[in-house]
C-alpha cells in the first residue's frame, strides 16, 4: 500500500476511537456553548469555533490525544489481514504464546483446585463493611498466603524464550556470526551500536545529561538551572511530544510527575476518579483468587524492598482495581497475548458461558508489583497513581512478559544484550559461557521488571525517563549490557554461575546514564 493510503486508514482509525471519547463529548458541548458568545460570527462560524476551541486549550488537550492513539495503535496494515496477523505476524511466534497462555491457566487452575478457592466470588456484607474501612490499611489484614504460590517466575518463561525456534529458517546459515553462543535461537532484526547510536544521539556524551553529574562543555548548575527552565514551559504549555522530546534527557524531580502525566496523556479529570472509584467498588464486592497472588507477590517483593515497603497499601489497592478494570482488554488489539477465559461454575467446556478471567485479562506473576512501586514515588494520589501505571503497563510493560517480535518486545531485547554483548565483548561472552553463566540468565530478571527493585530508585527513574522519551524499551537491553561492560573484569576471573550472579548481585550504587553513554558513545566499532 502506498502512504497516502496508509495515512488515510490511520487517520480514519483515530478519529473512529476519539468519537466515543469523553473528550469527543467535551469539546462537542464546549462548540455549543460558544455559539452564545457575540464574537462568534454566522458567516465565519467554522474559522471562529474552531478559533475559540485552539484559545481554550481544547485543541491542545485533541493533539495530545491524537498523539496518544499515534503511539498505541496498530501500525496501519492491509484491511484485509486477520486480526491476530496484526497482533503478532510471525506464526511460529503466535503458537509460542498460545502454548505458554495454556500452561499458565493451567497452573492457574491447579491451585484453584489444591486451595479449594473459587476464582471469584461474592463478599459477605460483612466481609465488604470490613475491607471498606481497612481500604487504606490492607497491609495489616491481608488473607493466609503459606499455600499460595506464584503461578509463574521469570526464571520459568525464560525457559520458554529459550526454546523458541523458526521452523522456516535454517541456523546453520548463521554459523559465522555467532549466533549460537546465546541461548535466544531467533532470526529478529535487532540494532547494533551505530544504528542505536543514530537512535539515541540525545544520549551523546556532549549532551547535557540529568543523571550525569559532570557535563563536558557545561557547568552542571548552569545546565540543570536552563533546563529545569526549559521543562516548566513545557508543562505548562501542555503539549505531549514536547514533554517526550524533552523527557529523552532525562526529567528533573519536581517536573517529573506532570511530565510523564503529560507524555501519556494521563490528565486525571473527574471521570478517571469517577472510574476507579467504581474499580474500587468492584474490589469490595467480590473476591478473586488473582487478589491472593498479588498480595503473595507485595509480600515476595515491595515489602521485603528497602525503597518501597512504605507503600504496600498503595501497592494492594492499585493492583486490585487493575485486575478488574476491562478497559485494559483494549490492548490486547495490539498485544500478542489474548486474554484468558474461565467458565461459569458448572458450566465448563460451554463457550457462551466464558468469561475473561481475570477482568483485565492480565494474571500476575512473580515481579508483577515492582511495575507499580517506583510510580509510587511520584503520585500519591491512588487515583492518578493509577491511570498512570495502567497506562505504562499498556503501553510498555506487557511488551516484558508476552512473546512478540516487537522491537520493544522481550525476545528482541533478549536477543539485542545477547548480540550487543558477542559483538563488543566476545572475550567475556565466551568465558562466562564456558563456565555454565550464560549472561542471559543473569540478565533476565532485570529486564523482564525493566530493572525495578534493582537500581536505586532516583537511577530507576532516570531510565524510565529514557523509555518515555524514545518510547521504546531497547534502552533496558543497552543497560542490561552495559552492566556486563562495566564489570568486566571481575566477570573474566569468576568460575561459575555462583560467583558471576555475586559478581552483579548489587546494582544499588550504579549510575545510570554514565554507563549507558559510556557502552554506546566510548565503545569502539
Amino acid at each position: 500500500m502506498n502512504e497516502g493510503a496508509d495515512l488515510s486508514l490511520t487517520i480514519a482509525h483515530i478519529v473512529q476511537r476519539l468519537k466515543g471519547s469523553h473528550l469527543h463529548s467535551q469539546i462537542e458541548r464546549q462548540a455549543k456553548e460558544c455559539l452564545h458568545q457575540p464574537e462568534i460570527k454566522l458567516e465565519s462560524l467554522k474559522e471562529d469555533v474552531r478559533s475559540f476551541l485552539k484559545t481554550s486549550g481544547w485543541e491542545k488537550r485533541l493533539q495530545n490525544a491524537v498523539y496518544r492513539e499515534l503511539h498505541i495503535q496498530l501500525p496501519p496494515s492491509l484491511p484485509t489481514a486477520p486480526p491476530e496477523h496484526l497482533k503478532e505476524p510471525l506464526a511460529y511466534m503466535r503458537n509460542a504464546q498460545a502454548s505458554w497462555e495454556k500452561r499458565v491457566l493451567k497452573s492457574l487452575n491447579s491451585m484453584s483446585t489444591e486451595l479449594g478457592l473459587p476464582l471469584a466470588r461474592m463478599r459477605p456484607a460483612a466481609e465488604q463493611k470490613e475491607l471498606t474501612s481497612k481500604w487504606n490499611e490492607m497491609g495489616t489484614d491481608e488473607p493466609e498466603l503459606a499455600r499460595v504460590r506464584p503461578v509463574y517466575a521469570p526464571k520459568d518463561f525464560l525457559e520458554v524464550l529459550i526454546s523458541l525456534r523458526n521452523p522456516n529458517h535454517d541456523s546453520s546459515e548463521d554459523v559465522g556470526v555467532r549466533s549460537h553462543w546465546g541461548l535466544i535461537q531467533v532470526p529478529l532484526n535487532v540494532r547494533d551500536i551505530p544504528q542505536l547510536r543514530r537512535a539515541y544521539s540525545e544520549l551523546n556524551l556532549t549532551t547535557g545529561q540529568l543523571g550525569i553529574d559532570d557535563h563536558a562543555h557545561i557547568h552542571p548548575d548552569l545546565f540543570e538551572n536552563e533546563y529545569v527552565q526549559i521543562g516548566k514551559k513545557v508543562v505548562v504549555e501542555q503539549d505531549s511530544a514536547a514533554a517526550q522530546q524533552y523527557s529523552r534527557q532525562g526529567c528533573p524531580t519536581g517536573l517529573r510527575a506532570d511530565l510523564w502525566a503529560l507524555i501519556l496523556n494521563s490528565t486525571n479529570q473527574p471521570q478517571d476518579v469517577m472510574h476507579y472509584e467504581q474499580l474500587k467498588a468492584g474490589v469490595i464486592q467480590h473476591d478473586l483468587l488473582v487478589d491472593n497472588l498479588i498480595y503473595k507477590d507485595v509480600k515476595l517483593t515491595a515489602s521485603n524492598d528497602d525503597y518501597y515497603f512504605v507503600f504496600e497499601d498503595f501497592l494492594y489497592q492499585v493492583l486490585l482495581c487493575f485486575s478488574r478494570d476491562t478497559a485494559v482488554l483494549d490492548h490486547f488489539k495490539y498485544n500478542s497475548a489474548t486474554p484468558p477465559k474461565s467458565y461459569i461454575q458448572g458450566k465448563a467446556g460451554d463457550e457462551e458461558c466464558a468469561v475473561v478471567y481475570p477482568p483485565n485479562g492480565v494474571i500476575p506473576f512473580h515481579g508483577f508489583s515492582m511495575y507499580v512501586a517506583p510510580l509510587c514515588f511520584l503520585y500519591n494520589e491512588p487515583s492518578k497513581l493509577y491511570s498512570v501505571f495502567r497506562e505504562m503497563y499498556i503501553r510498555y510493560f506487557f511488551r516484558l512478559h508476552s512473546i512478540s517480535s516487537s522491537p520493544s518486545g522481550i525476545v528482541s531485547l533478549c536477543l539485542q544484550f545477547e548480540r550487543l554483548l558477542q559483538t563488543h565483548l566476545p572475550q567475556l561472552f565466551y568465558h562466562l559461557r564456558q563456565i555454565g553463566a550464560q549472561p542471559l540468565r543473569i540478565a533476565f530478571k532485570w529486564m523482564v521488571r525493566a530493572f525495578s527493585g534493582y537500581l536505586s530508585t532516583d537511577q530507576l527513574l532516570l531510565l524510565w525517563d529514557r523509555i518515555l522519551g524514545y518510547d521504546s524499551l531497547e534502552v533496558v537491553a543497552v543497560l542490561a549490557a552495559a552492566v556486563f561492560a562495566f564489570r568486566a573484569e571481575n566477570l573474566m576471573e569468576v568460575t561459575s554461575l555462583a560467583s558471576a550472579e555475586a559478581v552483579l548481585a548489587d546494582l544499588s550504587t550504579l549510575k545510570v546514564m554514565p554507563l549507558i553513554q559510556i557502552f554506546l558513545f566510548a565503545t569502539a566499532i
